[in-house]
């Protein structure tokens, strides 16, 4: 069962995805709050597994809630859930560590996606968020790590970092490589050191820079 705390300041959006959520098998809202500050004590109270997270909040908005959570509570997963598909948003919510932007006009179906994927140690980006980032690093692909100072993946730890990137659970990519998931295990934290980059976001932050994905 997900534990998801949903954090939104709008009473009727509340309503709607708790609706849509609570209809889902293996999920469960453990609670709402109506800002990122009410977020912050709930969070510690009821310890979700996921927090499906707005932006433009009152009192304290995502970006400052996703940062506190991130430092107090690390294993907890943060989705955005936000109206906004501006680049800057996007980019500072991923810097923060969140584990996912996904936008509000996403089918339901997508949503649970979202946030299975997200529990599951990947990253989820909605196609509209996706093509706003993939814009972006192309814009600064010159600036990114040529191919000579590159940090030395080996190809298989290339394969898994895309198969992270692109969203894959450790599990996923166990079967899919047909490994065990302590190898994957392994081969992510390999991955980290060489890059120094601690975050899933980070990881395919990367990836999409130097042409991984």
């Amino acid at each position: 069962m997900i534990r998801v705390l949903l954090v939104d300041d709008h009473p009727l959006v509340l309503d709607g995805i708790n609706a849509c959520l609570s209809s889902q098998e293996g999920i469960e809202v453990v609670g709402q709050a109506n800002n990122g500050l009410e977020a912050l004590e709930l969070a510690e109270a009821l310890t979700p597994d996921v927090v499906l997270m707005d932006v433009s909040m009152p009192v304290m908005n995502g970006l400052e809630a996703t940062k506190e959570l991130k430092i107090r509570f690390p294993d907890f997963r943060v989705l955005i859930l936000s109206m906004h598909e501006n680049r800057e948003y996007i980019l500072q919510l991923i810097q923060s560590g969140a584990a996912g932007y996904v936008l509000k006009d996403v089918s339901s179906e997508e949503l649970v996606k979202a946030i299975e994927v997200v529990h599951q140690g990947g990253t989820y980006f909605s196609s509209r968020a996706s093509e706003t980032l993939v814009k972006h690093f192309d814009s600064g692909r010159r600036h990114s790590v040529t191919d000579d100072s590159r940090p030395n993946l080996t190809k298989r730890e290339e394969t898994v970092l895309k198969l992270l990137a692109e969203g894959g659970s450790n599990k996923d990519i166990a079967r899919e490589l047909d490994i065990s998931v302590r190898t994957v295990e392994t081969h992510r934290q390999n991955i980290k050191q060489k890059l120094n980059i601690q975050t899933a976001a980070g990881l395919a932050k990367y990836a999409i820079e130097n042409d991984i994905v």
